[in-house]
C-alpha cells in the first residue's frame, strides 16, 4: 500500500481487518473492511474503480476452504457490474506443479487457488496470474518475470506488490500467467 501511495495512485484497500493496516498508512488510502465472501461488500469495494489487485489468503490455516475462490468470484462478478476490465491476482507457485507434487499441506490451500485461477481464466476480464513462489519480508531488490514458470524460489513481497500494480499497465502481461522470482 506503501507503493501505491508513493506513486500517487488513488487507492481503496477492501481489508478484513483495519487493524492489521500499519497505522502509518491509514490514512493514505482509502480502508473498506468487508467480507470477501460478501457479494454486496465486494461490490460497493470495487465501484468507481480503474483496476482490481486480488491478494487473498487464509492467513496461517491449510484447511480446505473455498473462501478464496468463492471471494474472486465475487470480485469478477463485481467488476463486470461496474465495468472494471483489468484485474491481477496473487496465486502460487505451486499452481505450476500437478497437485500430486504440492506438499500435503498445502494441498486444500492450492486446490482453491486452482479454482480461483479457473474463475478469471474463464472471466472474459483483462487478467494477470501471478503464481509467486515463497514471499519473504527482504527488501525491495531486483527480479525477474517468465511466462508459464518459475524463474526462482523467493520473491520480496516490496517486489510481488510493485509488480501487481506495475503489470496492470502493460497490456503484454494480459491473459498470462508469470512467475516472479528475486534476482540472486
Amino acid at each position: 500500500l506503501d507503493y501505491l501511495y508513493y506513486l500517487g495512485l488513488e487507492v481503496r484497500a477492501f481489508v478484513r481487518d483495519k487493524d492489521k493496516v500499519p497505522e502509518d498508512l491509514r490514512n493514505k488510502v482509502e480502508l473498506i473492511e468487508g467480507d470477501v465472501t460478501n457479494a454486496k461488500e465486494v461490490a460497493n469495494a470495487v465501484a468507481d474503480r480503474d483496476a482490481v489487485v486480488v491478494i487473498l489468503g487464509t492467513r496461517t490455516d491449510l484447511r480446505r476452504t473455498t473462501v478464496m475462490s468463492q471471494g474472486m468470484k465475487n470480485i469478477i462478478e463485481a467488476m463486470k457490474a461496474h465495468n472494471v476490465e483489468l484485474v491481477s491476482i496473487c496465486l502460487s507457485a505451486f499452481l505450476f506443479f500437478k497437485l500430486e507434487a504440492v506438499p500435503t499441506i498445502f494441498r486444500s490451500v492450492t486446490e482453491d487457488h486452482q479454482r480461483m485461477f479457473d474463475l478469471i481464466k474463464s472471466s472474459d476480464l483483462k487478467w494477470i496470474a501471478i503464481f509467486p513462489p515463497h514471499i519473504t519480508e527482504t527488501p525491495k531488490s531486483r527480479y525477474t518475470v517468465t511466462f508459464d514458470s518459475s524463474p526462482g524460489r523467493v520473491i520480496s513481497k516490496y517486489d510481488l506488490g510493485a509488480f501487481l500494480v506495475e503489470c496492470l499497465e502493460n497490456p503484454n502481461y494480459y491473459q498470462k500467467i508469470c512467475g516472479i522470482a528475486t534476482v540472486s
